[in-house]
């Protein structure tokens, strides 16, 4: 990959922040300025020539050079904006403040600076051969226990029972709402079945359909939560006239050999083993990743690390905005995230500081230790981690890829990361927790 065209200089400013005076020389703006004019062109008639296929010169001309470096700039700011922090070697953290200087005439480069907070340096205490507490890993009877009742609960068939509905069965029935008399759209259903107690309906719907029984009529009334997501109806009262079809008990196996068949085991003791097996497997991993967390966290404390309050409140920021990229792949926007949790946004990023602070130290260590020990993932390390990631593309292949793309560096910083981490994990010593941590 070519290496960018932007240069970079960096100031070091009060509070681990710093300014990146930036360059992005003439021929790389004419060269954006003349794609910009393509992509006008193909909107555009000129005189002369076939639509849309006005070379860049005439377009320029056509519609005024300003107007076109403008469309350039915009479409290419994040891209010279990354590869000036790339230039200027930073690991930036939260908003920049981008002045972008007048824009440049004709055989000028283009100038424009960053204001930005950055990782803060570490200075290193003791990192190796810490003591750290880790636990044994334990599966109780008990735990096993609520397992088979899980399994068991899956296996369970739901069979017609003529008595009245208690919590934990299921109701088949037909419903049809109204408030003040007038039906509302999404009111009404058809052989709809719910489980009372699953907490599905509006709270205390559910509770007034116990002890009904199968070809039973009941009004139900109940109240829309102020938070409630159909805004027409949040805080109204509503009546429900509900017609009871069936009522549908669970009906459980028997926890024997049988059952244990049907989940492919010989015996019920071998169907525990196994369960009890996977779950001591589960618990081994969980426990190798706290005491991995709780040896970095021990090198963290020895260590000595500024983090500045408004660093500590862009991370926190920059943790909010990563959750809420999650969730809006989940089809849950921030609105309803809102609604569910109960606070605000600003209480929200308060509330993940602590959070934020530790993940800013963290980095801070493991970055001084890679400096310290001239950690540097080879060739091999970095075929092998994509390799990880893939099993259809060969690992050159994907390696490549991330070449061009610009994305190499950031492998080698994760997996520099890891390597670090994995140095301080490997040389601490075990010790038994206290038995205030054991038994949390």
């Amino acid at each position: 990959m070519a290496a960018s065209p932007v240069t970079a200089t960096v100031t070091e400013l009060p509070e681990s922040r710093v300014r990146v005076e930036a360059e992005v020389p003439a021929v790389e703006v004419e060269k954006r300025l003349a794609a910009a004019a393509r992509g006008l062109a193909r909107n555009l008639r000129v005189p002369g020539f076939r639509a849309g296929k006005a070379p860049p010169p005439v377009v320029i001309k056509r519609v005024g050079r300003d107007a076109v470096l403008d469309e350039a700039v915009r479409e290419s700011i994040g891209t010279w904006y990354t590869a000036a922090i790339d230039a200027a070697n930073i690991v930036p953290v939260g908003e920049p403040n981008l002045d972008l200087s007048a824009l440049p005439g004709e055989g000028e480069p283009l100038r424009f600076s960053i204001e930005i907070g950055v990782r803060p340096p570490a200075k290193l205490g003791d990192y190796k051969e810490l003591e750290v507490p880790r636990r044994e890993p334990e599966v109780g009877d008990e735990a096993v226990a609520e397992e088979v009742e899980r399994l068991r609960e899956r296996s369970a068939k739901l069979e017609t029972v003529d008595r009245s509905a208690q919590r934990g069965d299921f109701v088949v029935m037909d419903f049809a709402g109204s408030v003040d008399g007038t039906p509302f759209a999404g009111g009404e259903g058809r052989d709809q079945m719910v489980e009372l107690g699953s907490s599905r309906l509006v709270p205390g719907f559910e509770e007034q359909l116990e002890g009904a029984g199968a070809g039973e009529e009941r009004t139900v009334t109940v109240t829309f939560p102020d938070d409630y997501q159909a805004a027409e109806l949040a805080g109204k009262q509503a009546e429900f006239a509900v017609t009871v079809k069936e009522v549908k008990a669970k009906d459980l196996p028997a926890v024997d050999d049988e059952f244990a068949e049907e989940a492919g085991f010989d015996t019920l003791d071998e169907l525990r083993e196994d369960i009890r097996s996977r779950m001591a497997e589960a618990e081994t991993s969980r426990i190798e990743a706290e005491f991995r967390e709780a040896a970095l966290d021990a090198a963290v404390a020895n260590a000595t690390v500024e983090v500045p309050d408004a660093l500590v409140e862009a991370r926190s920021r920059e943790l909010w905005d990563q959750m809420l990229h999650s969730l809006s792949h989940q089809g849950i926007s921030k609105e309803a995230y809102l609604r569910i949790d109960g606070r605000d946004e600003e209480e929200i990023i308060d509330a993940r500081k602590e959070d934020a602070e530790q993940a800013l130290r963290r980095e801070a260590v493991l970055a001084a230790i890679i400096e310290a020990e001239g950690i540097e993932p080879t060739e091999e390390q970095l075929l092998e981690a994509v390799g990880e990631a893939s099993e259809r593309t060969p690992p050159k292949k994907l390696l490549e890829r991330l070449k061009s793309a610009g994305r190499l560096d950031a492998l080698k910083e994760d997996l520099a990361q890891r390597q670090a981490l994995d140095l301080v994990t490997d040389s601490a010593k075990a010790v038994a927790p206290e038995p205030t941590q054991a038994s949390s």
